[in-house]
This record gives structure tokens, C-alpha cells and sequence, in this order.
């Protein structure tokens, strides 16, 4: 467990069961193992969707200074390239933010929500927690006066004290109970809370992929006009590039 339990007013008596608090451990384990992993999915989905948003308006920011290249004033192609790459890059970016908003909608907010729900839970705990040191201390306090000689005044306190367990006892036994059937409870749950994120995102993905595969053939019908493979491409660059390496300016000494 993440509490360290007081040490103070041990009784003789076990008042909890090692089967009952050996439950009550595995549940409340596999809740904050839930937790961690909740915290942990909302901090990447949130990485992952500033991410694409970076690497969209980078494809923006690319194509827009390729457009206003110098080049573009002499090659009037080389015009018409760019700028036909500046529209699909700023189609792509119109996509991707449409995508991005729907998961934050559908699958970051409802995370956060959820996290939220971990305090509570976590201080319900805790005051399960005081009261089993309290019903502790008191059913101590019981067992020392049940120890002494029956004297009138030992007696008096001795009812005293099983007057004050009682409540004590009770309170920490509702508290118990509760959280040992509603801790399940909560942790068999959570696919039927996320199940809809999950579908959602996917569904986000696919249509996103989906208008990026129609953005890009159309993009490499209206660019690729000599038909040449990546392999035919390279050699040309290479081409080029031995050329420029041929200049006097650009020789090796």
C-alpha cells in the first residue's frame, strides 16, 4: 500500500482479517496502477497531437518559403510546382487540425476527466484508513481495561470505552465495505468508459489518413508529369550534382 499505517494503540485482537486487508490491498494496487497509466496515456496523447500539429505547420512553413524562393520569379514551372505543394500542405495542416481537435475532444479531455476521479478516491482511502487506526487505538484501549481487576471504577471505564469503540467500529467497518465492493466496481469499468475514445480516435485517424491519401495522389499527378521512378530521380540529382562539382568555383584546389 502507499500509506504507511500508524504505530500507535496496537490492540491483541486481529479487528481485519489478513484476507479482508489482503483484498483490500490488491484492489486498491490494481487502481493505482490504473491511475499511473492513465496520467501516463493523457501526457503522450497530448505529446503525440502536438506533435503532428508541429510537423503539419512545418510542411506549411516549408512550402511557403520554397514559394517565395527567388527561383520562382524565373522558372515559371517551378512556380506552379510550388505552389501546387503549398496547397496540399496547407490542406494537409486543415486536416490535421480537424483530427487533432476531435481527439482532444474524444480522447484527451474524457482521459483528464477521469484522472480527476483519483483524488476522491484516493482520500476515501485514506479516511478508511484513519478510522481502522482509530477502531485500533480504541479496542486497545478496550483489551487494557479488560486485562486489570474488575474494580467499580475499572468496570465504569471499561464501559466507557466499549461505548466509545462502538461507533468508531461501525464507522470503520462502512467504510470498509464500501470500498471493497465499489473498488472493483470502478476498475471493471474503465473499458466502458474509454471504449468510445478509443473507437473515436480510430475513426479520427482513418479519415485523416483517408484525405491524406487523396491530397497526395493528387499531388503527385499534378507534379510528377515526367513519370521518372525515385531510383531515375536520384541518378538525375546526381547528374546535376556532378555538374556543379565540374565548376571551376566549387573545384578542389
Amino acid at each position: 500500500m502507499s500509506w504507511i499505517p500508524f504505530k500507535i494503540g496496537q490492540p491483541k485482537k486481529q479487528i481485519v482479517s489478513k484476507t479482508v486487508e489482503r483484498d483490500f490491498e490488491r484492489e486498491y494496487d490494481k487502481l493505482q496502477k490504473l491511475e499511473d497509466q492513465t496520467k501516463k496515456l493523457h501526457k503522450d496523447m497530448k505529446k503525440s497531437t502536438e506533435a503532428d500539429l508541429a510537423m503539419s505547420k512545418a510542411a506549411v512553413k516549408i512550402s511557403a518559403d520554397l514559394l517565395s524562393n527567388p527561383l520562382c520569379e524565373q522558372d515559371q514551372a517551378f512556380l506552379e510546382t510550388m505552389t501546387v505543394l503549398d496547397t496540399a500542405m496547407r490542406r494537409m495542416d486543415s486536416f490535421n487540425q480537424e483530427k487533432v481537435n476531435q481527439i482532444q475532444k474524444t480522447v484527451i479531455d474524457p482521459l483528464k476527466k477521469y484522472s480527476g476521479v483519483f483524488p476522491s478516491l484516493n482520500m476515501a482511502v485514506k479516511r478508511r484508513e484513519q478510522a481502522l487506526q482509530d477502531y485500533k487505538r480504541l479496542q486497545s484501549k478496550v483489551e487494557k481495561y479488560e486485562e486489570k481487576e474488575k474494580t467499580g471504577p475499572v468496570m465504569v471505564k471499561l464501559h466507557q470505552a466499549r461505548e466509545e469503540l462502538r461507533p468508531v467500529r461501525e464507522d470503520f467497518e462502512a467504510k470498509n465495505k464500501q470500498l471493497l465492493e465499489e473498488m472493483p466496481k470502478f476498475y471493471y469499468s474503465r473499458m466502458d468508459y474509454f471504449q468510445p475514445s478509443f473507437e473515436a480516435l480510430i475513426r479520427a485517424q482513418v479519415v485523416y489518413f483517408t484525405e491524406m491519401y487523396k491530397i497526395f495522389s493528387e499531388l503527385t499527378d499534378q507534379i510528377d508529369q515526367a513519370g521518372l521512378t525515385d531510383d531515375q530521380r536520384e541518378r538525375e540529382t546526381e547528374a546535376k550534382l556532378s555538374e556543379l562539382r565540374a565548376l571551376s568555383i566549387v573545384a578542389d584546389d
